[in-house]
């Protein structure tokens, strides 16, 4: 009772404690522009015009809408759902970017290029500030808030990977009961009082309702995996046809405006970036080749948009004739296959920089579903069918599965993270999406392969493809 009291002042506590944050790290920018820059302005009339205290205040309200939405971008005012270690690194990597855009700003201002010293010196007090402000704020949601005594109700073996994950976030999560969606129903809605928060993880369709109106009728939290159909009716169309409420699900992919938004989209950032990353492929190229005098580009046979099979680009980091038994796999853990430099290009994903040129070609897009193997697409299709489902769209370089998930996830839930962006695309996604991969590049936890006691393509069973 304690706990729902306190849920109701959440949203509130949470601002206050993200907005301490904001107001910090603007306070500390704006000494900084008032003492080494607004007064150093070359132009006295731009300075009396604009830079007054409207103008300054015009130049704070910037930099806090700039704080706002690279947090946003980033994940950074998580406090309490991620570690202290993510918000940390989250919104350091916000002010990096935050911080570069400002600098830029300013030398825009004075015309001409502004001394760095003063940015990169705040840049440090920042990271500083954020430190002690994610520690402090974890504390503080800890103390109010604490771990959640949860109830699991399960419907397939699938709940021990879920129970894995969230057992990693004691802090937050404590799962006391386990129940098979099986129960009768008296007994499970007896377990949904007795605790703060329900799991509802691969339950068939029917029991699911019967679970979710008792969890809505006593005001429990509720956290659903969710199957392929939710995840589609997420992305429909609300309308209404007079006093009825209709969900409208068109299942097309993207309309003809939105492919041609983002087709442009992609020549403009990928030739952008085959200009400004050339060295940096260049000096790959010279190192792959030295490591064993090997090729430098490796290509494989890969699907995209309504099955289509190209020939996808990489810097190999593998050794020659890694397959030579002509088996396709996933690499592993720790695959021998793997060279020196392979594992270094590999871990920052520079192996996939090559790729650029298969965006500008029209193979793939920067945004979408990684390209699959046909002959795993083949395998995973035997077992789920629906995972054809990821050839709506065109084969992206980066997406929901790159960002959040590893080179491990299983079949199943790359195709879930798919289906969500495919569903709920837009330009904007396309954008966030970029950016976040920037985030990911130096997790190491995000390159690792497939560990050899895992199975590379997750097995489901004839019962819980039945749910899917």
């Amino acid at each position: 009772m304690i706990l729902k009291k306190r849920e109701k002042y959440k949203r509130f506590i949470m601002g206050v404690i993200c907005s301490v944050l904001v107001l910090l790290l603007t306070g500390v920018y704006m000494y900084v522009w008032q003492k080494y820059y607004n007064l150093n302005l070359d132009d006295s009339r731009i300075r009396a015009d604009w830079f007054g205290w409207k103008g300054n205040l015009l130049i704070a309200a910037l930099y806090m809408v700039l704080i706002l939405l690279f947090s946003r971008i980033y994940n950074g005012f998580r406090i309490g759902l991620l570690r202290v270690s993510d918000i940390i690194y989250s919104q350091s990597l916000s002010m990096l970017f935050i911080n570069a855009i400002t600098y830029i700003q300013i030398c825009l201002l004075e015309r001409k290029v502004a001394a760095p010293l003063p940015l990169v010196i705040i840049t440090a007090v920042d990271v500083a500030i954020i430190m002690l402000w994610a520690l402090a704020g974890n504390r503080i949601y800890s103390n109010i808030y604490g771990a959640r005594k949860m109830v699991i109700i399960y419907g397939s073996r699938q709940a021990v990977g879920l129970v894995e994950k969230m057992s990693l976030r004691e802090d937050r999560f404590m799962i006391c009961k386990a129940v098979s969606c099986d129960e009768e129903l008296s007994v499970i809605e007896e377990l949904i009082n007795e605790f703060d928060a329900v799991i509802v993880c691969d339950v068939p369709s029917e029991r699911k309702n019967d679970i979710l109106k008792i969890c809505f009728n006593a005001s429990k939290r509720i956290y659903i995996t969710p199957k392929l159909t939710d995840i589609i009716i997420r992305g429909a169309e609300q309308i209404h046809l007079f006093d009825t409420p209709l969900l409208v699900c068109r299942n097309t992919g993207l309309s003809a405006e939105q492919a041609i938004m983002k087709r442009a989209f992609d020549l403009l950032l990928s030739v952008t970036a085959l200009i400004v990353l050339s060295p940096v492929m260049l000096i790959t190229a010279l190192c792959v080749k030295l490591c064993d005098g090997g090729p430098v580009l490796y290509n494989q046979e890969r699907l995209t948009k309504d099955g289509r099979i190209f020939k996808v680009y990489k810097f190999r980091s593998m050794v020659v004739d890694a397959e030579k038994d002509g088996v396709a796999r996933l690499a592993g853990e720790n695959d021998d296959r793997i060279t020196p430099v392979g594992k270094l290009i590999r871990r920052v994903r520079i192996d996939e920089l090559p790729q650029i040129i298969n965006i500008i070609k029209g193979d793939m897009s920067i945004v979408g579903p990684r390209p699959e193997r046909p002959e795993l697409a083949a395998e995973n299709e035997k077992e789920m069918p629906e995972f054809r489902y990821r050839l709506k769209v065109q084969a992206g370089l980066t997406g929901y599965a790159q960002v959040l998930g590893k080179y491990n996830t299983t079949p199943y839930d790359k195709l879930r993270l798919d289906l969500m962006y495919i569903e709920q695309y837009s330009f904007l996604l396309d954008l966030k999406l970029i950016l976040m991969t920037i985030k990911i590049l130096f997790i190491p936890e995000s390159t690792e392969g497939v560990k050899e006691t895992d199975n590379s393509r997750e097995e489901i069973s004839a019962a819980d493809k039945t749910k899917v």
